[in-house]
């Protein structure tokens, strides 16, 4: 349904050879090209665009694409690559878009940053499997059926065809060759497979439970999946609860596995620690206790009682000094009926916000610490504690009782403070492995090491201590218990809708629920064409008779088809599975799959999906895996097999790299604050936009781009304005891969202006001839040359130094470029590098030709990630005849030679950073004698020098201004630089 199209790299091309060290060899000449002494042809990157994608199309056509086609071999798709080992493959994947039916700039960035990734690494001569595909199930196409009249799968199918369409536009290097939607029955078949694969395994059941209702969508949601104010993350329906039969994957039998793991995610920076956090808390493992106090009357008007006391911080229980109820708890409200000062303090605090600090001290009640009954810790140690009713004690929340430590708890301590501030914090936690309290003022909430009051404990690690602490009150008196508790729920993956896999149970009164045999998969969804033309909302499957009844596959009596969906999340658990393997009839992926390709090496997406898809991926992976392929993942003896697929200890993905958001440039009414639509907003002057109808200078901000403020942007429109690799450009040299991005369009000038340098001095420079056919020597050439230095004559020194300075701009700048390719997040510096090496080959005018060509070569072949339309061009034009740049199997991506410590240093690379994000990287010269780093006098100096570079303006000059820098820490003579500019700056 979804047919391959073309790609922009792939031609397989003669072998490329470069020139040998042409200033040693007498026969060196300089060939003038016929076109380089006409004028220079103007650059039209739209055209490039056109040109080169039809090149890669005739190239596919004729079978010389540069991606190895899919082999199909018994029912599996594998690449047939025999030259490369499994090491010299990479998976790289960005997730995979849904298709509304317009890209929008998010989709643009990501899938730009893993092209741009994935062309650096072919280049490098690896092996680099970036696929594409569609996660085309959910509600909004149900909810656009409803609308319109159609089968969901009409309008998606439109929807995958023009973005498709759009996407081929970015000059992407995606193979179609494994392309799929996930509402294709193809897909779908193995997704009902892992459901039945789980079911079996005992990892998947049906049961009552209460759930989210959404009145609107008529469909179940999971919690995550409800904000905090009751309402459907989708819809915006305020919420109903339920108890409907639904099923579920207990995710929960795997959390210790998911939990552990982190840790090695976490390593090298392979995951980002935002990421990591977001997981540990969504997991939510608390090692607590609950402890019980013993409560009694002065005057024996309350009979005696123990209080349930449940805490996450067991250790400190040395330094607790009173006890707080919660207003709704049942010892309050029995005493209450007997206390009118109480019961009017329960009524009052009743709409105070959960952070009051109002309290009542119950006269007369005092409770005696647990930790009393331990050898070494009596109660006359200890004392008795008050007791107090407290709004911020949660009702809700374990037993509604706490225990006040206000010297390790905020809370604790703002209520403390207002009641007892005359009283001292008692410290039981320091930071100080003595256990020294010196100098603590105010609540200490981290771990550390106890202090003197506990005893024989002194100086234990705080971890260390809670677990004996609670064993030693539980064997003294039996007034604790460890406690572990979790905040991770059993995934719920049943919705009440049509647009989605169908479960694959069949519903029997006699045999009960029963999995639907393997050769009756996929269970296709139903035409139910009459449903949406007549705009009726529900579910649809459960009034499609014909489809809903069948027979038993057990008993082959009467039966009836669960009605129920899946989750869309659990279609995006698992299709990076399928993609290395996508023709696969039988299995998701095949075990040769599986070990040539997973776990994916790179993957690229929005931090949104932070928390559920990644999660719920990382689940299904060491699910599946752990079951059909369990000795992937064996990380301990060598042939060693796992006792269980909790034992697995795979995970999908190596790294992972989370873009930043695209936020759009808005225009509100200074008077109003409505948000200004284009028509409204006067651009003759882009630095000063004017509201039309007042003449009033409008406020400019960047925010989420959306409908409603008129801040989106059409990626489409803007490429067939400025080409593809303008924008592509453009994109990553805006902001760090991490950060937001402010969308200005009129910042894309600076990186126009320098692909037209470019492609002038391209057009210009001359040809050396090569007769040898070795490749230039930079490394030999300077290592000749630089004895040499001292005796040559002025024009031949002026040359030499010449030289030098490209060359040194040139190995510096490979150097830099493959570490921000490398890392991915400092792609900005990359972009910057390129151009300061672009500055440096026009500016030595006095280099020999064949230095400045052979520089230009390499930074064309740098430029092709970013570029590729472009850098084809530029490649043709300096290597004619020689095919692409991307010809597979030729490591194009050039190396640093050597050369180095022959041309010494007299300019160097300045990373420079506002508020600690890395902005650019710029060439600046080595700092002057007698400066000082980080005195007044070189912060004036490396400013001004780092200015003279036009990226540095555009990038260091509007928001955020450097010269508007409060502070400014330059390390190293300057090869870093940091500036604290003010936010509102």
């Amino acid at each position: 349904m979804y047919s391959v199209s073309r790609k922009i790299v792939g031609r397989s091309r003669p072998q490329l050879k470069l020139v040998t060290l042409w200033s040693t060899s007498s026969r060196c000449s300089i060939i003038q090209r016929p076109y380089a002494t006409t004028r220079t042809a103007p650059l039209d990157l739209t055209s490039l665009d056109r040109k080169w994608r039809r090149t890669a199309m005739r190239s596919d056509r004729l079978g010389e694409g540069t991606h190895i086609r899919s082999q199909t071999d018994n029912g599996t798709a594998l690449k047939q690559d025999h030259v490369r080992s499994v090491d010299d493959r990479l998976y790289i994947l960005s997730m995979f878009p849904y298709p509304s039916g317009n890209l929008h700039l998010g989709h643009l960035r990501v899938y730009t940053i893993a092209d741009v990734i994935a062309r650096f690494h072919r280049l490098q001569g690896r092996g680099v499997l970036l696929p594409m595909g569609w996660d085309a199930f959910g509600l909004p196409a149900e909810n656009a059926a409803i609308e319109r009249g159609i089968d969901p799968a009409v309008w998606t199918r439109d929807n995958i065809a023009r973005m498709k369409e759009q996407l081929e536009s970015m000059n992407g290097s995606f193979d179609w060759s494994r392309e799929f939607a996930t509402c294709d029955p193809e897909f779908y078949k193995h997704t009902q497979k892992i459901f039945l694969l789980l079911y079996k395994h005992g990892l998947v059941s049906q049961r009552k439970a209460t759930v989210n209702w959404d009145p609107v969508d008529n469909t179940v949601l999971a919690n995550e999946q409800v904000d905090s104010d009751g309402r459907s993350w989708r819809s915006g329906a305020k919420i109903v609860q339920r108890e409907l039969e639904q099923w579920f994957f207990h995710i929960t039998k795997f959390k210790e596995s998911l939990l552990r793991d982190l840790e090695r995610l976490g390593q090298d920076d392979a995951w980002p620690e935002r990421v990591l956090a977001l997981q540990k808390n969504w997991l939510g493992r608390t090692d607590g206790a609950y402890y019980e106090f013993p409560v009694h009357s002065e005057d024996k008007t309350i009979e005696s009682h123990k209080l349930k006391i449940y805490t996450t911080r067991p250790e400190t229980i040395y330094a607790a000094q009173f006890v707080a109820l919660s207003p709704h708890s049942p010892l309050v409200q029995q005493l209450a009926q007997k206390d009118a000062r109480l019961r009017d303090f329960v009524e009052r605090v009743k709409d105070l916000p959960p952070d009051s600090t109002e309290g009542y001290l119950i006269p007369q009640l005092a409770a005696t610490n647990s930790l009393s009954f331990v050898e070494d810790a009596s109660e006359s140690k200890l004392g008795l504690l008050p007791v107090y009713v407290a709004p911020y004690v949660r009702g809700d929340y374990e037993t509604g009782a706490i225990m006040g430590v206000p010297a390790h708890d905020s809370r604790d301590f703002a209520f403390w403070q207002r009641h007892c501030p005359e009283i001292p914090l008692k410290y039981v936690v320091s930071p100080i492995s003595d256990g020294s309290t010196i100098g603590m003022n105010g609540p200490y909430l981290g771990e550390g090491y106890l202090t003197s009051i506990a005893g024989p404990l002194h100086t234990m690690p705080s971890n260390a201590a809670a677990k004996r602490v609670v064993s030693q009150i539980k064997d003294a008196s039996n007034l604790a218990e460890s406690n572990t508790k979790w905040k991770i729920r059993d995934w719920l993956i049943s919705r009440q809708r049509y647009w989605g896999t169908p479960i694959p149970i069949i519903h029997c009164h006699t045999c009960g629920p029963q999995p639907v045999p393997d050769d009756q998969l996929p269970v296709r969804l139903p035409n139910v064409d009459a449903h949406w033309e007549n705009g009726r909302v529900g579910n649809p499957l459960e009034s499609a008779t014909d489809w809903v009844n069948t027979s038993c596959p057990k008993c082959h009596g009467p039966a009836k088809r669960d009605t129920d969906t899946m989750d869309t999340f659990v279609d995006s658990s698992w299709y990076y599975m399928r993609f290395p393997d996508p023709h696969n009839s039988e299995a998701p992926i095949s075990e040769a799959a599986a070990k040539t390709y997973l776990p994916v090496d790179i993957y690229v997406g929005g931090v949104e999906h932070a928390i559920l898809h990644l999660l719920y991926a990382r689940f299904i992976y060491k699910a599946v895996m752990g079951i059909l392929y369990p000795e992937i993942g064996v990380t301990s003896k060598e042939g060693e097999s796992l006792s269980s697929p909790l034992d697995f200890s795979g995970e999908p993905f190596k790294r992972l790299i989370t873009q930043g958001m695209v936020h759009g440039k808005t225009y509100t009414d200074p008077d109003s604050g409505r948000f200004l639509k284009p028509d409204e907003v006067d651009l003759s002057n882009p630095s000063k936009p004017k509201v039309v109808a007042s003449g009033k200078t409008a406020t400019v901000t960047f925010e989420k781009m959306s409908k409603s403020k008129h801040n989106g942007v059409d990626p489409t429109t803007f490429i067939a304005k400025y080409g593809s690799d303008a924008t592509r450009a453009h994109i990553l040299f805006q902001a760090p891969v991490s950060e937001v991005l402010n969308w200005d369009e009129h910042k894309i000038s600076g990186i126009t202006r320098w692909l037209r340098r470019v492609y002038a001095f391209v057009q210009k420079i001359q040809m050396p001839q090569n007769e040898s056919g070795a490749e230039f020597d930079g490394k030999a050439y300077f290592n000749r040359l630089v004895e040499r230095r001292q005796k040559m004559d002025k024009k031949s020194a002026a040359r030499w130094d010449a030289d030098v300075e490209v060359w040194r701009a040139t190995q510096n700048t490979i150097i830099s470029v493959t570490n921000a390719l490398d890392k991915v997040y400092p792609l900005n510096t990359a972009v910057s590098s390129l151009m300061s090496l672009t500055n440096k080959l026009i500016e030595q005018e006095d280099a020999l030709d064949v230095v400045k060509y052979e520089a230009t070569l390499r930074l064309i072949q740098m430029m092709a990630p970013i570029t590729p339309a472009f850098a084809e061009e530029c490649w043709s034009i300096l290597k004619p005849g020689s095919g692409s740049i991307f010809t597979q199997g030729q490591h194009s991506w050039p190396v640093p030679d050597g050369s180095l410590q022959y041309l010494g240093s007299s300019r160097i690379e300045c990373a420079v950073k506002v508020n600690g994000s890395l902005r650019c990287v710029v060439e600046i010269p080595t700092k002057p004698d007698g400066m000082e780093d980080g005195s007044p006098e070189f912060v004036k100096w490396i400013t001004e020098e780092i200015l003279k570079s036009e990226e540095a303006q555009t990038m260091l000059t509007g928001k955020p201004d450097i010269r508007k820098a409060i502070k400014a820490f330059a390390v190293k003579g300057g090869q870093l630089v940091n500036y604290v500019v003010p936010k509102n700056e």
